[in-house]
């Protein structure tokens, strides 16, 4: 069997979760080892970031990343999920006017505190919030801090308000609408999502997931390389007296910088992410299959 190690930016379609779209593409590619850094909402569409083989071990280097969405606000509404495929607790005719949305939609811009709704995979005593919450059980949850970084209306489409939204690692963007309608005293839900960034992978990137499962050689060609996510960090090759050190994990002597480097065997196969420090270089991760010379 072919190895494959890299990344796959998919456009992940509504509909699916992550972890279908995860199980569909281990079968696609005909790898055990794969997973995603994010997850989307089975609702949501756009950038979900796939990792196959050994970049699998790259995922804790991008799943704390920033997060860009254009989300749909839609007042006078209350679910049980927090987004308009949820059962409607309440309406509310009385939506206040558009300045009174755009005032209060600014003052959530910053760092925050943020409860995640019982519609969500955060485990509590082994259980997912949503296995409580499909039993009609309310749990005890903390909020957390998040960052909103900005959040821009760049349209109105009859009801909806059209978000584009900038935000941490661990936003629920169906909460932001929730919190945003009960500040106003109307109510809100989130009627649709699209992630547009997660981190360095834009949808400029992505492939939908039909695409991918087209054919096996369509989906080979759409994989990036490991070091695609590194390339913030400037490069260093390994003497070749020192690369067998290297694939070892045994520091070697470096004469870069001191800092982060992407570093490369001599005939430019991507080894690792190594920190120079005082004259020499360590791993912080490597990534160059095992075994081989």
């Amino acid at each position: 069997m072919e190895s494959i190690n890299g990344i796959v930016i998919v456009d992940k379609p509504a509909g699916w979760t992550s972890h279908d779209v995860v199980a569909k593409l281990r079968g696609v590619y005909r790898q055990k080892r794969i997973g995603h850094s994010g997850t989307l909402d089975p609702m949501a569409t756009g950038v979900l970031p796939i990792f196959i083989g050994r970049a699998t071990r790259a995922i804790q280097f991008v799943e704390n990343d920033d997060k860009v969405y254009l989300a749909g606000l839609r007042l006078g509404i209350v679910t049980d999920t927090q987004d308009i495929s949820g059962k409607v607790l309440q309406t509310r005719d009385a939506i206040p006017d558009d300045e009174d949305v755009r005032k209060t939609i600014a003052s959530f811009v910053g760092t925050i505190e943020q409860l995640p709704p019982m519609y969500s995979a955060i485990k509590i005593q082994g259980k997912k919030l949503y296995e409580y919450a499909r039993k009609g059980i309310a749990v005890e949850r903390k909020p957390r801090t998040i960052a909103i970084h900005s959040i821009d209306i760049i349209d109105k489409n009859g009801d909806d308000y059209i978000l584009k939204v900038a935000c941490s690692k661990g936003t629920y963007i169906r909460t932001l609408c929730n919190d945003i309608g009960e500040r106003l005293g109307c109510g809100g839900v989130m009627s649709q999502l699209r992630r547009l960034q997660a981190g360095v992978f834009s949808t400029e990137q992505a492939v939908s997931l039909d695409f991918l499962i087209s054919s096996y050689e369509n989906a080979v060609n759409c994989v990036k390389p490991i070091d695609s996510i590194f390339l913030r960090y400037p490069s260093a090759v390994v003497p070749k007296e020192y690369e067998t050190r290297c694939k070892n994990g045994t520091e070697y002597p470096c004469f870069e910088q001191e800092g982060i480097y992407r570093v490369y065997a001599s005939d430019r196969s991507f080894l690792m992410l190594g920190s120079c420090s005082k004259g020499h270089m360590c791993t912080i991760k490597s990534f160059f299959e095992v075994g081989s010379e």
